[in-house]
Formats: structure tokens, sequence, C-alpha cells
């Protein structure tokens, strides 16, 4: 286990120089950036209802008490 550790990290730490170093230069505006930070914003606050919506399914299958009729 220890050895299949090391080797993964080694192979991680050696392949990422390769990845990060490009000659390219990104010429993104701020408005660019606010973009993407407003799309990023909208798929996080869509997160928290479709969370509330699984634990309640989760409860729900769970069983609990019975609903009383009105």
């Amino acid at each position: 286990m220890k050895k299949t550790i090391i080797t993964t990290t080694a192979a991680i730490l050696t392949a990422s120089p390769v990845y990060a170093a490009t000659a390219q230069v990104s010429n993104s505006g701020i408005l660019a950036w606010a973009f993407l930070g407003l799309c990023g914003l909208l798929v996080v606050s869509q997160l928290v209802p479709a969370l509330l919506l699984l634990v309640g399914i989760g409860k729900g299958l769970k069983g609990g008490e019975d609903v009383p009729e009105h």
C-alpha cells in the first residue's frame, strides 16, 4: 500500500510541470472572469435545493412516523 502511494505521488509530481508549462497567454478581461464567477455561483446555488430534496427523499424512504389525515 505504501509503495502504491509513493508511486502515485511520484507520477503526479513529475507530470505536473509538463501540463502547467504553456506558451499561451490568457487575454481574458475582468468581464470574462465575472461571467465565469456568475456561472459558478448559479451552479452552487442550485446544489442547495438539490441537497434538501435528497435529504427529504432519504427521510421518506427511511420511514418514520405516519402523517395523520385531516
